[in-house]
């Protein structure tokens, strides 16, 4: 049956106007985005299809064309539709971070580190600079590592802080394998940045842990730092 079959009051659109985006679940949001479905299917038939074929909606969002494409009825214009409406979420978050104080805004700071870094196959070590009103100046990803390990530099982290005259810092890494809790190296490397940046009176606020789908924790919130 298609969409346009529904009880009107049961159709995603009118769902989504009437309670708000959400009041949807993951597949009737994706069946908005698709559109239409393919023959036999509707849209949102479709849509839970591609979570379920995926595994969850976030590797559907990160999954690369060629695996994108091998879907019935995907194709490169969907591709790089989902990729625009990706990359316009990042940077909504990045101005509403540039314009709050970050400690006012943390579920905006776990929304854009999940968005940037949840799906990445390799671990990833960030900082995000703030002002002396705790805003966003920049975000920048500092080094890369393998699955298991970054080597993370305090001289290189705080070079980057004095050159961009920041107040404070949120330091955020990855970890590929899907275990969101710190190990000790984790707490030791957390030590010494806070230590080293407290050289230049830069305040370390927070430092976190991004592992798939899960909230990102937060060293402040767990009492580690």
């Amino acid at each position: 049956m298609a969409i346009t079959d529904w009880p009107e009051d049961e159709r995603p659109r009118e769902r989504l106007l009437a309670k708000g985006a959400a009041a949807l679940s993951d597949s009737e949001l994706l069946a908005i985005f698709l559109r239409v479905g393919v023959r036999g299917k509707s849209a949102v038939d479709l849509a839970r299809d591609l979570i379920t074929q995926f595994g969850s909606l976030g590797r559907l969002c990160s999954a690369p064309l060629a695996e994108f494409r091998a879907v019935h009825g995907m194709g490169e214009a969907k591709y790089t539709q989902l990729q625009a409406i990706l990359e316009l979420s990042k940077r909504a978050l990045s101005e509403t971070m540039k314009e709050s104080d970050m400690l006012s805004a943390p579920g905006a700071v776990r929304d854009w580190l999940r968005l940037h870094m949840a799906r990445l196959p390799h671990e990833v070590f960030m900082i995000l600079l703030l002002d002396a009103q705790n805003r966003l100046i920049e975000a920048k990803e500092l080094f890369r590592g393998t699955l298991t390990q970054t080597s993370v530099y305090p001289r290189e982290v705080v070079k980057l802080a004095l050159a961009h005259n920041a107040a404070a810092v949120i330091l955020a890494h990855n970890h590929p394998s899907g275990t969101s809790e710190p190990s000790r190296a984790d707490e030791a490397l957390t030590k010494s940045l806070k230590l080293a940046l407290a050289l230049v009176d830069v305040q370390v606020l927070d430092h976190f842990i991004v592992a798939g789908n899960q909230m990102p924790i937060s060293f402040a919130e767990k009492g580690l730092l």
